[in-house]
């Protein structure tokens, strides 16, 4: 079975750091680009960022630019996003999805998704 899991949210303070991240298993996400997603109560999913498999190239919402990064290490089927100077608007659940040869740019308007986590709660208080 294929899955991808989420970990690394919790309640922290405007201006505080959290790095999330996903861990995926059942089989290799070569090729694959990995990203993150966020919906907040009340509100439509939305793109936080992407990352492709071969040449690390990024994308990220212009909301969370210059305070987000995101990384991956293949060797461990891993996907990171650290979150700096959070806000009370990053408040939502962060969800890890990851599709097959596509671009981290593309990744950004795609609804659905091959793969996709159950997502983790980042709560920041201001």
């Amino acid at each position: 079975q294929v899955q991808l899991v989420e970990s690394g949210g919790g309640r922290v303070q405007a201006g505080d750091s959290l790095t999330l991240s996903c861990v995926g298993s059942g089989r290799t996400f070569r090729n694959y680009a990995m990203g993150w997603f966020r919906q907040a109560p009340g509100k439509e999913r939305e793109f936080v960022a992407a990352i492709s498999w071969s040449d690390s190239t990024t994308n990220y919402a212009d909301s969370v630019k210059g305070r987000f990064t995101i990384s991956r290490d293949n060797a461990k089927n891993t996907a990171y996003l650290q979150m700096g100077s959070l806000k009370a608007e990053d408040t939502a659940v962060y969800y890890c999805a990851a599709d097959e040869i596509t671009t981290p740019r593309a990744m950004a308007i795609m609804t659905r998704h091959d793969y996709e986590g159950q997502g983790t709660q980042v709560t920041v208080s201001s």
